[in-house]
């Protein structure tokens, strides 16, 4: 009994080490479903971009919601670093993601095909990206970021 004993008093401690030196969160149910839901809605509302987005006013700011509150959830999780960074660029209106079409839609009106058609492809990537992050939890480093710019 004493052999038992002494592994449990070892292993106990180090598997609760172990964990404490998770580099990222674990797996969310909620942030992988809310991110996987709203990439399907952002990505049908850039399909009316070849028309002039002040009919689609209600649906922009309903989507933007959507992905405030998602950002702000992520951005409260413990060990999540790498998954803001990802939401921060998916964001910026500075960027060439989701939040720099949708200013640029508004900036312009109305958007060619061709160009709503390849901007999807490159924005369902990124928020894909998010959901596989989230779904592997795989250690990410600076480079994967990158790969967003």
């Amino acid at each position: 009994m004493k052999p038992v004993k002494q592994l449990l008093s070892f292993v106990l401690p180090l598997l609760f080490l172990l964990n404490s030196c998770a580099t990222t969160a674990n797996f969310d149910q909620y942030a992988y479903a809310q991110t996987t839901a709203v990439k399907v809605e952002a990505l049908d509302l850039m399909s009316n971009a070849t028309q002039d987005d002040s009919l689609f006013t209600a649906q922009i700011k309903d989507i933007d919601i959507k992905l405030q509150k998602i950002f702000e959830y992520e951005k409260n999780r413990p060990k999540n670093d790498i998954t803001v960074k990802m939401w921060k660029l998916l964001l910026d209106p500075n960027h060439h993601l989701y939040g720099g079409f949708i200013k640029r839609w508004q900036t312009d009106s109305k958007l060619s095909p061709t160009f709503v058609e390849e901007a999807k492809k490159q924005i369902a990537s990124g928020f894909d990206k998010v959901a596989e992050l989230e779904s592997k939890k795989i250690p990410r480093t600076e480079e994967s970021i990158k790969s967003f710019q």
